[in-house]
């Protein structure tokens, strides 16, 4: 594969995920449940690594697949990457169509295949030719695609919206066609190219919708198709891949336990997710309205995606590795990544590329009136010069607003979730980033490690160092400051953690302390859930949150970190 095409696929995926939370926002086909954006990005993410051996992509795109457009997308995506170099593209796209729609027991028009569709006729018209011309006449006919999807399914002409797939593909391909022609750096925002499709009616009423949305890999032998068709007809929604011994399935279902163990009867269960059908339908329809300032931060600010979509702000990700697998750190599940440490297994962390923050800096600024990024401290990451030299070049009216916080994991988050609090009550843009500057300067964090040989992993301590500190049972205490990550303390046990924990809150809290206090956990949930009630009525004025430990902090901790984040409002 000639590198322009590997860069090709890497700045598709990467336009996906920042674009991620408006495909989220308008996902109303099938169910209107806001996930397309985080299952395009979970489905795509092994093409970020496009030019690594061919079965071991293909495979990869099996296993991360999720829900219905990502396992459609999977499929086409399986074929597509096979294309070596630009005069492959019409007979990969030909092949990776036809597989997504065998995909679906009941493939419909106005969806991503739409798109998949309008693709092969425009490359089979005539041979593409990776100049601006050509790629300016191919995205006009994937913009009528994504258009007419409003027309073919009644429920998005009832929301007012575009398939939330389809618009995905679109992103995907015209940063894939752009950079083939030598243009990456030139797309119009969407909200330009489908003003007037992008916002949900306020008449629309999704359908209710019970049980979960589930997927997951199963490995059995050849023999296994029959048994599968059989329980697969009484499901909804499913979809059923095969390669080799593999099976990708995702499904509908009341009872994910009685298909778990039915499944597990045919063979054995890798890559089990499973998503609460009715949980993020509620969640969709309560999401909150827009007002003129939007907020936007950074996840390694011990923040999730529920938080995100709760509070309407938008979370930028840093990427978790763990060995092989690579994801945006809010998708990774904390227990995996834990997990994997204790056993030994290879972890690091990395920044999404200069180009895919740009993109997040403008979707956010094409979405909303003014942006306040609230960026995890300079010390810990480029984000912060990042987005001023973005600013520099495309920001001539100031709509985004970045603050330097100087902080990473519950101080930041602490920070970000009191802000989306102020602004839901006082809606003023003014008072609210003053409000954020304030808040810049009062927030307080201690994290208690449990050990120290996984910041020697990372290479932020010498192993020497760590070697000795965990012989003599040295539990290192630091807080997340403007300079980085300083240490505050050292003490000997869990009880000492914890008495200077409460010793730090009571220097800066009363009981009558009007606050928000953020406890953080990794691996041990149980022991700071307890914490957590103890402070409780220490403190029951406060806000309480039971938050999981950043995972790019966690990744670099290790398992058995904790954390205390507080803010005196």
């Amino acid at each position: 594969m000639d590198d322009l095409l590997k860069k090709a696929y890497v700045t598709g995926v990467e336009r996906v995920a920042a674009w991620s939370d408006l495909l989220d926002a308008i996902n109303v086909f099938p169910v209107a449940d806001g996930d397309t954006g985080r299952n395009l990005s979970i489905s795509l993410s092994p093409l970020r690594f496009a030019g690594e051996d061919k079965d071991k992509v293909v495979r990869q795109l099996l296993m991360a697949a999720r829900g219905n457009s990502g396992n459609i997308a999977s499929q086409f995506f399986s074929a597509f990457y096979a294309a070596q170099s630009v005069f492959d593209l019409a007979c990969a796209v030909q092949e990776g169509n036809a597989k997504a729609w065998k995909a679906l027991s009941n493939p419909r028009p106005g969806t991503i295949l739409t798109v998949f569709d309008a693709l092969e006729d425009a490359l089979w018209r005539e041979n593409f030719v990776p100049d601006a011309v050509t790629v300016e006449k191919l995205m006009a006919r994937l913009e009528q695609a994504v258009s007419e999807t409003h027309e073919l399914l009644p429920r998005l002409k009832e929301a007012g919206v575009i398939d939330a797939g389809a618009l995905g593909m679109y992103i995907f391909f015209e940063g894939f066609f752009r950079t083939l022609a030598g243009e990456s750096g030139y797309c119009r925002p969407v909200t330009e190219v489908f003003k007037g499709r992008l916002q949900i009616a306020s008449s629309f009423k999704g359908a209710s919708e019970s049980g979960y949305c589930v997927d997951f890999v199963l490995q059995a032998g050849d023999k296994a198709t029959d048994d599968l068709a059989l329980v697969m007809r009484s499901q909804e929604s499913a979809i059923v891949i095969g390669q080799g011994d593999l099976y990708k399935i995702h499904l509908h279902t009341a009872d994910k336990e009685m298909i778990r163990t039915k499944m597990a009867a045919i063979g054995k269960v890798v890559n089990w997710e499973a998503d609460n059908l009715s949980q993020q339908i509620a969640q969709f329809a309560a999401a909150p309205s827009e007002s003129g300032l939007h907020i936007m931060t950074d996840a390694a600010g011990s923040l999730t995606r529920d938080d995100a979509k709760n509070n309407g702000f938008t979370l930028l990700n840093s990427y978790l590795n763990v060995g092989e697998k690579s994801l945006p750190e809010t998708y990774f599940h904390p227990e995996d990544l834990y997990s994997a440490m204790r056993q030994g297994v290879k972890v690091s962390t990395s920044q999404s590329s200069v180009f895919e923050r740009h993109e997040y800096y403008a979707a956010a600024t094409a979405r909303f009136e003014k942006v306040l990024y609230l960026c995890v401290g300079s010390a810990f990451t480029g984000n912060y010069q990042v987005a001023l030299d973005w600013k520099k070049e495309y920001d001539p009216a100031n709509r985004l607003v970045v603050i330097d916080t100087g902080a990473a994991s519950g101080r930041l988050g602490t920070m970000v979730l009191a802000v989306c609090r102020y602004l839901s009550r006082n809606r003023d843009m003014d008072k609210t980033i003053a409000f954020a500057k304030k808040a810049v300067e009062d927030c307080e964090e201690y994290v208690f490690l449990e050990k120290l040989e996984y910041l020697a992993a990372g290479g932020r301590l010498s192993k020497t160092s760590a070697f000795f500190g965990d012989m003599l049972k040295m539990k290192p205490v630091i807080s997340p400051q403007p300079e980085g990550a300083k240490k505050v303390g050292v003490v000997r046990n869990r009880r000492d953690q914890i008495k200077m924990a409460l010793a730090k809150l009571a220097a800066t809290l009363d009981s009558n302390s009007d606050a928000l206090i953020m406890l953080e956990y990794s691996d041990n949930f149980e022991q700071v859930s307890e914490l957590n009630e103890e402070i409780k009525k220490l403190y029951p004025k406060a806000e309480m949150i039971l938050q999981p430990l950043s995972l790019t902090s966690g990744a670099h901790m290790g398992p058995g970190t904790w954390g205390v984040a507080f803010l005196k409002m």
